[in-house]
């Protein structure tokens, strides 16, 4: 049988691991008698751990919410995925400050093993874009959207009142969407730029999602797209150049070598125009397999750059 202490630990972690636990169960994983069970409960308890009783014919125990914070406990790799998760937010979340101190104390009450496997996981998260946002502001548009209450908050000069529907990261930005109840439309909101008011408005019944989901409305919306994950121009080319010269900068388009200095490539955009200029940024000759508009699009293109050359010697002259 374990000491005492390791096997406290033991039933501690098992009880963080799901909801209900029956007592046999627990006794047969800690490998000691459901009255030995008994007893690590009560000292649980006296060290303030909320473990709940359950009533019925194979009893149990549960691991609830108490009204003060009892030390917490985390496994290794736990502890190794709670550092890299804050690590991460320091850049990515807006909210780096905040994450930074908490793993500055997480790290502090960390026994020296641990610690030294924290401070050797050094990541490095690079951001496209950071927005500082205030968790205030966070934790009023989250409420807003978990109590289903109309929303109410200055947005670029302008008041806007919307139905809340899911808060959400994306690029490292924090968004709000929302059903705007002025322009009767679904819209994304940065929330750094957001100033609620309060009172928040009535309650009110959640709407259907384009796309049904919010992952697939909120990458089809940063696509150009309406509730599809999908670009809305889409064409296909054949570059003169070798695959391997292209296939690291294609994103989620698709390249097909057809030899040593030939590929076939598949790419979407949000216009037609800029599909044709993210093909045009290989510098190789193009050979347009479709659809029409892409071939538009490029003699569209061709005009305009033209003009541009031609202006630009005017000037130079």
């Amino acid at each position: 049988m374990p000491k005492t202490s390791g096997r406290l630990l033991s039933l501690l972690s098992l009880l963080q691991l799901r909801r209900d636990w029956p007592g046999q169960l627990l006794a047969d994983r800690l490998e000691v008698s459901p009255r030995t069970v008994r007893r690590d409960v009560d000292r649980l308890r006296e060290l303030g751990y909320p473990i709940q009783t359950i009533k019925g014919p194979d009893g149990g125990y549960r691991l609830g919410a108490g009204a003060e914070l009892p030390p917490l406990l985390f496994d290794d790799e736990q502890a190794v995925a709670l550092a890299v998760a804050l690590q991460t937010a320091i850049t990515t979340s807006g909210v780096g400050e905040a994450a930074a101190r908490a793993l500055s104390t997480i790290r502090q009450v960390m026994p020296s093993r641990l610690r030294h496997r924290i401070d050797a996981l050094q990541v490095t998260a690079l951001s496209v874009s950071d927005p500082s946002v205030d968790v205030a502001v966070i934790m009023a548009v989250s409420a807003a959207v978990h109590a289903r209450a109309v929303l109410r908050f200055d947005y670029k000069a302008e008041l806007r009142r919307v139905e809340p529907h899911n808060l959400v990261t994306w690029s490292g930005c924090w968004y709000l969407v929302a059903w705007d109840l002025e322009r009767d439309d679904w819209r994304t909101f940065r929330v750094d730029r957001i100033a609620p008011r309060t009172p928040t408005g009535p309650r009110f019944t959640p709407r259907d999602l384009p796309g049904g989901d919010v992952a697939t409305f909120v990458a089809g919306r940063f696509k150009g797209s309406e509730g599809i994950d999908a670009w809305p121009c889409r064409g296909e080319v054949i570059l003169a150049c070798p695959a391997e010269a292209v296939v690291d900068f294609i994103g989620n388009g698709v390249v097909e070598a057809l030899g040593p200095d030939r590929c076939r490539v598949v790419l979407g955009a949000w216009s037609w125009p800029g599909l044709a200029a993210a093909f045009g940024r290989f510098d190789a000759d193009i050979e347009v397999v479709g659809p029409p508009e892409l071939k538009d699009a490029f003699a569209a293109l061709a005009r305009r750059y033209a003009a541009a050359s031609s202006a630009a010697e005017t000037t130079s002259g």
